[in-house]
């Protein structure tokens, strides 16, 4: 176990590295002048613009621009926003908070309900396997942005149940105006989830080990609970980190849409002002929390099931 602990978390540190890599080339390849924005549509003299490319450093090579970032991220100086004007390590901490309490709440929704209904769906047949297929399939085929509009307009404007913007403050009114929000992010997934939990589950109910537990008189709770559970959270597992991990990227549209000034929020507002030390901060952290939650859910489906240890051995 030891050793590919080991082997999984070099990966994560090679993915992480090169994650970089490619964030900051991208950025510098895109069209646009951060410094214009600066400006705001007013011409600069030349010592101006001299003395702005100088303090980002936007003369030099590619390469040493890249190695100046680096370092100073590991010694935790993220850089300047341009279209702040303000350190990145205040805007990012300022609505990290926001993020967290909404891919948090999706995460709850995706496995408390996703797995539980997959598992029902898996132990019955007929009307009720038939019915959350079909609630599962169309949660998974609506994107998160309709999910959103609908919310808003049925249950934030016509009905009044919910506020329509922001993240409230203290735990209930967080609470309360994050639930929508978080159900448009991670419904998609619950399906998703409970979709594998029901597959994963009705193949080792079909299992000979299974059936002879059952044939020598075991109650089919136990039966369930102590053959079939274990040995089915290994693939479970590795989706609902897949899952999870995706969650980050989607709070981009999200956020948007309910007006949270998050994480992704920012990204969508540094991009549309060419702010590059934001959108490459902010971006590197996505990138990096997707990696790590999935190298999380690959430790512990091992951790489940030695058959996967074998396998990567």
């Amino acid at each position: 176990m030891a050793a590919f602990v080991g082997r999984r978390l070099a990966g994560l540190v090679v993915t992480c590295l090169i994650t970089s890599i490619v964030v900051f080339g991208a950025l510098h390849l895109a069209p646009g002048d951060p410094v214009a924005f600066l400006f705001h549509g007013r011409q600069p003299t030349a010592s101006q613009l001299a003395a702005v490319r100088a303090e980002y450093h936007l003369n030099d090579s590619l390469p040493k621009q890249y190695w100046l970032w680096l370092t100073r991220l590991l010694h935790g100086h993220l850089g300047q926003s341009i279209a702040y004007q303000e350190p990145v390590s205040s805007l990012i901490s300022s609505r990290a908070p926001t993020t967290l309490w909404l891919v948090g709440m999706a995460a709850v929704w995706t496995i408390l309900l996703g797995i539980p209904l997959g598992a029902w769906a898996a132990r019955k047949r007929g009307a009720v396997d038939e019915g959350i297929l079909g609630v599962t399939t169309v949660a998974m085929a609506t994107p998160s942005f309709v999910l959103a509009a609908i919310f808003i307009a049925v249950l934030a404007v016509a009905l009044g149940w919910f506020p329509v913007f922001g993240a409230g403050s203290g735990l209930g009114s967080r609470i309360h105006h994050m639930l929508l929000p978080s159900l448009a992010l991670g419904l998609g997934l619950v399906g998703l989830v409970a979709r594998t939990t029901r597959a994963s589950v009705r193949q080792e109910l079909e299992r000979d080990h299974v059936a002879t537990a059952e044939a020598r008189g075991l109650r089919p709770g136990l039966v369930f609970r102590r053959h079939v559970v274990r040995n089915s959270l290994g693939p479970v597992s590795t989706i609902t980190g897949l899952a999870l991990a995706s969650l980050v990227a989607g709070t981009t549209v999200v956020e948007t849409a309910f007006g949270l000034s998050g994480l992704g929020n920012l990204l969508v507002s540094s991009v549309q002002n060419n702010d590059f030390p934001v959108v490459q901060v902010v971006t590197l952290i996505m990138v990096i929390a997707f990696v790590l939650v999935n190298t999380v859910a690959d430790l512990i489906a091992a951790a489940i099931d030695p058959r996967l240890r074998a396998r990567a051995a």
